[in-house]
C-alpha cells in the first residue's frame, strides 16, 4: 500500500469538509476549495467520527497506486491551505530591479524600458515588505507556485552576474566571464 495514501488527512478546527459523490471541498479561513476525485479512488470519513478524512484504493495496479497517493496529497494541501494557506518569497537582485505594490497588483522594475504591472490572481495576494523582497500568498498551493514560477520568469537569473528574480535560498550557478587576454 502506499505509504503517503494510506496516511490519514486530519482536519483542524476552524474547517468545513463537505463529500458529495466524487467531489470533495473543504472550506475554511483562508477561503474554499474544491477538488473532483477520479473514479476509482474513495474519499471517506475515518474511523474517528469525522476529525480525519481517509483515501483508499480498490486494488493495486499500477494507475491506482499513482491515484492513491496524488489524491491523498491534493486533499491534505487543500485542508492545509484553506486552514493556513501557503506562501511563496521571491528575492529581487540587481542595480535598479524593484517591486511594489499597487492596488492588488505588483509593479516590478526589472531593466526594461518599462515597467511591469503584474495583476493579481483571483485567490492570490502580495506582500511587499521592502522593495526586494516579493512574498505571495494563497489558500490554493498549486496556484501560489505558479503565480510565484510567472513573475520570476520575467527576469530569471542569469549566470554571469546573479541579476534577477529568484526564489529565497534558490542557489545560482554563477560563470566565470571573459578574462582578458594578457
Amino acid at each position: 500500500m502506499s505509504r503517503i495514501g494510506k496516511q490519514p488527512v486530519e482536519i483542524p478546527s476552524g474547517v468545513t469538509v463537505t463529500l458529495e459523490g466524487r467531489r470533495f471541498s473543504a472550506k475554511g479561513p483562508k477561503g474554499e476549495l474544491e477538488l473532483h476525485v477520479r473514479a476509482p479512488i474513495e474519499v471517506d470519513w475515518g474511523a474517528d467520527g469525522g476529525k480525519t478524512l481517509v483515501v483508499t484504493r480498490p486494488d493495486d495496479q499500477k494507475q491506482n497506486r499513482a491515484l492513491h497517493g496524488l489524491t491523498r496529497s491534493l486533499v491534505a494541501n487543500i485542508v492545509e491551505g484553506v486552514s493556513r494557506g501557503f506562501s511563496k518569497t521571491l528575492e529581487i537582485v540587481g542595480v535598479g530591479y524593484r517591486a511594489q505594490a499597487q492596488g492588488t497588483g505588483l509593479r516590478l522594475s526589472l531593466g526594461f524600458s518599462h515597467p511591469i504591472e503584474f495583476p493579481a490572481p483571483k485567490g492570490i495576494s502580495f506582500e511587499v515588505p521592502n522593495q526586494t523582497t516579493i512574498v505571495v500568498r494563497g489558500a490554493d498551493k498549486q496556484q501560489v507556485g505558479h503565480t510565484a514560477a510567472v513573475i520570476r520568469a520575467f527576469r530569471p537569473p542569469e549566470p554571469y552576474k546573479g541579476k534577477g528574480v529568484r526564489y529565497k535560498g534558490e542557489h545560482v550557478r554563477r560563470k566565470a566571464g571573459k578574462t582578458a587576454a594578457s
